[in-house]
């Protein structure tokens, strides 16, 4: 394991997202507010998700869709649910922002693999789970080179390869990119959902 890897990235983290939390902190209540208003509920999307290691932690997003039910009470479909401010902060990745507090707190990192659901833990091969030996990021190498257009092969294939050849120049080539496709707003869904369809194992 390289010196960054053990100390300098970490080190990063600490200090972009520090940073960035007291930067961002007046836009971050705005978003709040206009959110808390278009969703007529909390602001603030939490769930669990497994970290490095396969620790369990709290996700911390900001909340883009209502809860809106049908008669029968069950949540209707995403698409359904997605308001129109929250179609913006999803399509700018401003709905990630909040992951900085994760970030400052060790349970996430600036760049790795995506946190997926808990669920997911016993589905992955032995290859799948190497994603885990590091942290999960707010961006990566999957994000930037796809994101929810991928198809899960594609996304853990990514993954595995960010983890093998982790490094300070990787982790700047992926900033820069996802700045990049912020902008462009690209893979932001799959192929047929607003978000993306449930991981259920390697076939």
């Amino acid at each position: 394991m390289t010196l960054y890897a053990r100390f300098g990235k970490r080190l990063l983290d600490v200090l972009v997202s520090f940073l960035g939390l007291v930067i961002l902190s007046p836009f971050l209540v705005i978003i709040a507010l206009l959110l808390a208003i278009a969703n007529r509920d909390n602001p603030f999307f939490r769930q669990q998700r497994p970290g490095r290691g396969g620790k369990v932690f709290v996700l911390l997003k900001f909340k883009t869709m209502n809860d809106r039910r049908d008669d029968k009470g069950q949540l209707l479909p995403d698409a359904e649910r997605l308001t129109g401010f929250g179609k913006i902060i999803r399509k700018t990745s401003l709905d990630e922002l909040p992951q900085l507090w994760n970030v400052l707190k060790g349970d996430m990192s600036l760049i790795g693999p995506r946190p997926l659901l808990v669920e997911y833990l016993p589905l992955y091969s032995e290859e799948q789970s190497k994603r885990h030996l590091v942290r999960p990021g707010i961006t990566g190498w999957a994000q930037v080179n796809g994101r929810n257009a991928l198809s899960w092969e594609e996304k853990f294939a990514h993954n595995v390869w960010y983890v093998e050849n982790l490094s300070l120049a990787l982790d700047i080539k992926i900033i820069g990119m996802t700045i990049v496709k912020v902008f462009k707003g690209e893979g932001i869904s799959s192929g047929t959902s607003v978000t993306m369809e449930k991981f259920r194992g390697t076939k």
